[in-house]
């Protein structure tokens, strides 16, 4: 393997460790309520067991040895030998949060020395490790090939009638060059007894072009008989060999349970039933061909198909329990499974979708350049051509986006690690209630909204969510809950933090904000208003700064990097029931449907998705607005904010200028402009520092005449439209 393709291998390794240990924290928390589920144990165990594996591939012997000893425990809880408390599911929560800083500290450098810290860590949790570990004398068996192990289950139960041992040998792919044979080791075992019989399974193989013929790609599956030969000695006949294989043991008359387990475990995906069988030793390879024999009897005498299934005519031969038949068919269905699975889904670098997010904008532009030069050409047939190529253009915009659409559920799920901490530590009894994890989200955009949440969540535990005295006080539940919820809303996604807390203290906000010199006396603030200032830098109503919160920073934070994905935060609150903070936030940061208008010789966009109407202002209603702010609307006030004073545009109004009504979080107004100019595919681009200041203006965009156009901030343009309203009004 040449150093790229290495490099390459390692990445996958990081990526795919990331993912089982999320999933390894899931299951844990799920333990916690629920201490008997045997899916939950096995998805741990499997988490544990596939990353040492593919940590020995890579040499990474500090988290082979640690995840070894965590599988360890696993398995002793599989085994029913370890009971499942909140003690132990503290203490693997811990080791998982090891093993992920094992591996990001060689994902960050791989030929970095031991972190002496990370060390003593992982040192401590293995003596806590120890006392869950009494009675084992092997550990658990491992298909990995990065070491070896063997393992004997007890004998209690129903079992299998074999009268021989069965021996399943994988032998890692350095062996060779460890200057071992495998063979060897087999031939000596059949001088201890006899090699009743063998089957070579060549499975791991890779293609002829890939093959090095230093490596052993091959696994054994051993059925064997030996008077007097007991586990040690079938031990030590592969004694020199244990670092560079894995073996399990099974003894004559093993418990189904034993069998079952071994099928579960085999690191080949056989898709026939027999193959799977007769590899984990249950069925002979003579009994399989004497019953598929019998199977082609009974189907061409037109038998009935369910009486002429391979596993029914095993159980009624009396050669298969039906236990290990079903676990046969669990086995093939899993593995039917994932191969589809594999075979839907592709990896793909991120960057790499960033770049053909790009090129599908600059194909945007270079499409309505086309439509401008059919339209002034007044030719019908390049018109249509252009026609076409926008409707495709726009396919490929869309479907392209899709890929970068991901469920917010992912984020969403990381918070119940964090909850289950927070409430520990702060002493609380806090549940979380996950709602819209389905909502899909632009990639971009869910990256950058973790830390928010992070601070609204930890806020609302420490400060929002009353001790469980003063909850039963109030006649509420002991137990608290935080919600997370999402879902879409007039074109853009809504993230809700809530709690079924104290709600918020208007007049103890207001009266902070007036000694810190945010507000006068006599100024007067609607709730929203209020209720906002807990944004502002440095400001908190916390009686005692905790390790959480309480000294005025993270707040501001949230609104500042909520506000440059382009999106609003607010809340709603009940002092005494409940604290709602709101998220809205785009669907995506690249390409959207805009409305193009045209303000003197300036063209501004608005996103399609907020237009609500568009209406004609004749002579008479210009001169009824010419000093006000707001019109009548079919019976209601619309607040509205002209344009061209906005952002000083030069040059006399138009005479026939045109109202474009906007909405966003439930708000409406109006944006007075001098020309529609219809739907327009927009392509995003970021204003620079110079301008990052600049109120009303979220964006720019190309125009196909090569024009720059700007991206209207509406939520600032709908609360500036509102306050001018209301000035005018109290005037």
């Amino acid at each position: 393997m040449s150093n790229t393709e290495f490099d390459q291998a390692l990445q996958t390794f990081f990526m795919e460790s990331r993912e089982l240990l999320e999933a390894m924290e899931e299951s844990l928390l799920g333990l916690e309520s629920s201490p008997d589920d045997d899916d939950a144990i096995n998805a741990i165990f499997r988490a544990a067991h596939t990353i040492k594996g593919s940590g020995g591939l890579f040499g990474l012997d500090g988290i082979v040895s640690f995840t070894h000893v965590v599988e360890n425990v696993l398995d002793r809880v599989r085994g029913g030998h370890v009971q499942v408390n909140g003690e132990l599911i503290a203490l693997l929560l811990s080791c998982r949060d090891h093993i992920g800083m094992l591996v990001e500290q060689i994902a960050a450098d791989p030929a970095a020395r031991p972190d002496k810290e990370l060390e003593s860590v992982g040192n401590m949790l293995l003596e806590q490790l120890k006392s869950y570990q009494t009675g084992v004398t092997h550990p658990v068996c491992s298909t990995a090939p990065a070491s070896s192990c063997t393992e004997i289950l007890p004998q209690t139960g129903n079992t299998v009638e074999s009268d021989m041992w069965h021996i399943s040998l994988r032998f890692g792919q350095d062996v060779l060059r460890n200057g071992m044979d495998p063979l060897a080791f087999i031939r000596y075992l059949d001088n201890m007894g006899k090699i009743v019989h063998i089957l070579t399974l060549p499975d791991a193989m890779p293609f002829s072009l890939e093959m090095d013929p230093e490596s052993c790609y091959l696994g054994f599956e051993i059925d064997f008989q030996g008077d007097g030969v007991d586990k040690a000695a079938i031990e030590e006949v592969f004694e020199f060999v244990r670092e560079d294989c894995s073996i399990r043991i099974l003894p004559p008359h093993s418990r189904i349970e034993e069998y079952t387990q071994l099928i579960n475990e085999l690191p080949e995906n056989n898709i026939a039933l027999g193959e799977l069988l007769v590899n984990c030793g249950s069925l002979t390879r003579k009994e399989l061909e004497q019953a598929l024999h019998l199977q082609e009897t009974l189907r061409s005498g037109s038998r009935a198909e369910e009486t002429s299934k391979l596993g029914n005519i095993l159980v009624e031969q009396g050669v298969v329990q039906p236990e290990l038949i079903d676990a046969a068919l669990g086995k093939q269905k899993t593995a039917k499974e994932n191969k589809s699975q594999e075979s839907k889904l592709i990896r793909i670098q991120a960057d790499k979708l960033d770049q053909l997010i790009n090129l599908v904008g600059e194909m945007v532009i270079a499409g309505a350049a086309t439509s401008l030069i059919a339209l002034r050409t007044q030719d019908a047939a390049l018109h249509e051509a252009t026609s076409t190529l926008s409707r495709l253009v726009e396919e490929i915009r869309d479907s392209a986006l899709q890929l970068r659409m991901v469920q917010i559920g992912e984020t969403f799920s990381r918070f119940n690690r964090v909850v289950r901490d927070v409430s520990r530590e702060i002493g609380k009894d806090i549940g979380l209630n996950i709602l819209g994890a389905e909502t899909e989200l632009d990639k971009s955009v869910v990256e950058k909204i973790g830390d928010p949440l992070m601070h609204l969540v930890r806020n609302s535990m420490d400060h929002g969510i009353e001790t469980a005295e003063i909850r039963l006080q109030r006649g509420k539940p002991a137990k608290g809950t935080l919600r997370l919820n999402a879902y879409h809303e007039s074109g853009s996604i809504v993230v809700e933090v809530g709690d079924d807390g104290g709600g918020l203290n208007r007049a103890r906000i207001f009266a902070k904000a007036l000694e810190k010199g945010l507000v006068t006396a006599n100024q007067v603030l609607s709730d929203q208003e209020v209720y906002g200032l807990i944004f502002e830098a440095g400001f908190s109503t916390a009686e005692a700064v905790t390790n959480l919160s309480g000294r005025g920073v993270g707040m501001d934070v949230v609104r500042r990097n909520i506000e440059a994905l382009r999106g609003t935060v607010q809340i709603d609150s009940i002092e005494g029931a409940g604290t709602t903070v709101k998220i809205r936030l785009p669907l995506t940061l690249a390409i959207i449907d805009g409305f193009l208008m045209g303000v003197g010789s300036s063209s501004y966009v608005v996103p399609l998705d907020m237009v609500m109407e568009c209406i004609e202002l004749n002579e008479a209603e210009r001169q009824e607005t010419r000093d006000s702010h707001y019109i009548n609307l079919r019976g209601t006030i619309l607040p509205f904010i002209r344009l061209r004073d906005q952002f000083r545009e030069r040059g006399k109004p138009a005479r026939c200028e045109n109202i474009v009504v906007v909405q966003y979080a439930g708000l409406r107004a109006g944006l007075v402009v001098d020309e529609l100019m219809g739907e327009f595919q927009t392509v995003i681009k970021p204003l620079g520092k110079l301008f990052a200041n600049l109120k009303g203006i979220g964006g720019s965009t190309i125009l196909g005449s090569g024009e720059v156009a700007l991206i209207l901030d509406v939520p600032t343009l709908i609360q500036r439209a509102i306050a001018l309203e209301s000035r005018v009004l109290n005037c």
